[in-house]
């Protein structure tokens, strides 16, 4: 057993196949999979994240995409570079995401509940102690808070630089069982996957550094800000916290949450 410094007690999950007996699952989501052309697969996502809800676990999605959907009702070509745009452009896409989660979430009378934080916030220990207080108490009424990034306030000297390592964060203020970062391929490979040579991971001990690891970006251009290497950081992140991950295509999630052998393992530290 784990011990939280929130005096909650969670089971660790040692393999892929404990992720359905899991208790607090935090899966990660970005904007690539879920605006754009793939805004179709928020249904999917959801049906996924449902099946795990009605078995009885304690769901937090970490969901990026504001920006990426507000760009077209700013009537914008392509991701704005100054932060103000993409301050509008995020109050605009929180908007609509949060709706259409809701509305894929109303078939199976699922209720979420919208959480932005920011770098500041999750080091203010007032506010880091507020937000986990409020996300104890929505999963305690069975409610899926839909964690994001304050864009519209945050600031580029305070932002967390990626959703990877919010997603890291939250899973350690949770205390969750495990992390699923999801993306646009299957799983982590010794270098990019569209380049000769290239071998998949399957499996990370916690002690590897992997040093021999060429990264790439993980995303589509323009859209997203993560890469493989934040991918890594963050699961190396939570994997320090005792927290295993999993590195899962978007497409591949109800297999992900079902505890199919697929995607990519970090082992977490025994703690």
């Amino acid at each position: 057993m784990r011990g939280s410094r929130f005096s909650v007690t969670v089971t660790m999950t040692s393999s892929r196949s404990e992720i359905p007996q899991a208790k607090r699952i935090v899966v990660k989501v970005g904007s690539s999979s879920v605006s754009g052309p793939n805004v179709g697969q928020i249904g999917m996502l959801v049906d996924a994240l449902a099946s795990a809800h009605g078995r009885g676990s304690e769901v937090i999605l970490v969901s990026s995409g504001a920006i990426a959907t507000g760009i077209p009702y700013l009537k914008l070509d392509a991701r704005p570079t100054d932060l103000a745009t993409q301050q509008a452009a995020a109050a605009v896409g929180q908007n609509v995401l949060i709706f259409r989660y809701q509305e894929s979430l109303d078939r199976y009378r699922i209720v979420a509940g919208q959480i932005l934080l920011t770098a500041g916030d999750m080091e203010n220990p007032t506010h880091r102690s507020n937000a986990q207080r409020a996300m104890e108490r929505l999963l305690g009424l069975r409610i899926l808070p839909i964690v994001n990034e304050n864009d519209t306030v945050a600031t580029q000297e305070i932002r967390f630089g990626d959703n990877d390592r919010l997603a890291a964060m939250v899973s350690i203020l949770v205390n969750a069982d495990v992390l699923v970062l999801l993306s646009d391929i299957d799983a982590l490979y010794t270098r990019p996957p569209g380049e000769p040579g290239a071998v998949k991971i399957t499996s990370v001990p916690f002690d590897d550094d992997l040093a021999s690891v060429t990264f790439g970006d993980i995303g589509a251009a323009g859209v997203g800000t993560g890469g493989a290497g934040t991918k890594v950081a963050a699961a190396k992140l939570a994997a320090a916290a005792g927290i295993p991950v999993l590195l899962a295509a978007t497409g591949s999630v109800a297999e992900a949450l079902a505890g199919n052998d697929l995607g990519t393992w970090f082992e977490a530290a025994q703690l």
